[in-house]
């Protein structure tokens, strides 16, 4: 699969998203439409992609807004054929507060994965309808195996990984490609623990791998890699080992 000429980001502001657009603009994307919360980072965002050579839109977008986001995406797609979807909005919530909120858990799931299923869907009805296209959404490890340090975000992600899968599955053979990837967690520039690395990644590394998995045809990105090994014998411990482990 060639790197897209075009690309719609769910997210406009993601770490994720930008190493993955300045990638893809060096090898052939030229037209990228950004589309987040209208705020000074999106459109400093759009800004610095300009500057390597693409033309840049920017497009209010609120994952929490189902209703609305027919109407937005529409209007994008009705511009021109859109070649990729990157789905790279989330939260992550603070899971000691949203235990007491059950109001702010709510918004985690709203979030991560409700605003994913409307736009998912809104998005792939839409390349269905071109022709063409491929949807890349950022699930994560999180949601392999739910952790006591982070279960309502993994639960979120795995309602997303679940439902990414299943349309793929409705989408095979349509002409539209469906890419889930489950990055580990992403280091901030402030994290320094060496322990982590092996199970961490950056926002340049993840963008390496979804180009990779785009030019592989890959259904399933795991990165790094060895997460995929990991996270089968975590899925497989008894569930009082696992409880017991501080992961």
């Amino acid at each position: 699969m060639r790197p897209p000429q075009s690309l719609l980001v769910l997210g406009g502001t993601s770490r994720i998203a930008l190493a993955t657009a300045r990638r893809l603009i060096a090898r052939r994307t030229r037209t990228v439409w950004l589309a987040g919360r209208p705020s000074p980072a999106l459109e400093s965002a759009a800004t610095e992609l300009r500057a390597l050579g693409a033309e840049v839109r920017t497009v209010a977008f609120d994952a929490l807004a189902p209703d609305s986001h027919e109407t937005v995406l529409g209007k994008v797609f009705a511009e021109g054929d859109i070649d990729m979807v990157l789905l790279a909005f989330g939260t992550l919530g603070d899971q000691a507060r949203d235990e007491r909120d059950p109001a702010a858990a709510v918004r985690v799931a709203r979030t991560n994965y409700t605003g994913a299923v409307s736009s998912g869907l809104i998005s792939a009805r839409a390349l269905q309808a071109q022709g063409h296209g491929c949807l890349v959404v950022l699930s994560s490890v999180a949601g392999e195996r739910a952790r006591r340090t982070n279960f309502i975000y993994g639960s979120s992600k795995a309602g997303l990984d679940t439902f990414t899968q299943g349309l793929g599955d409705a989408l095979h053979g349509t002409g539209v490609h469906v890419m889930v990837v489950r990055p580990g967690l992403v280091r901030s520039r402030t994290m320094a623990d060496p322990r982590a690395a092996s199970f961490t990644t950056t926002p340049e590394a993840v963008a390496t791998a979804i180009e990779l998995g785009l030019r592989r045809g890959s259904e399933t990105v795991w990165v790094p890699g060895t997460l995929r090994v990991v996270t089968s014998v975590l899925r497989h411990l008894p569930r009082g080992l696992f409880r017991r482990l501080a992961v």
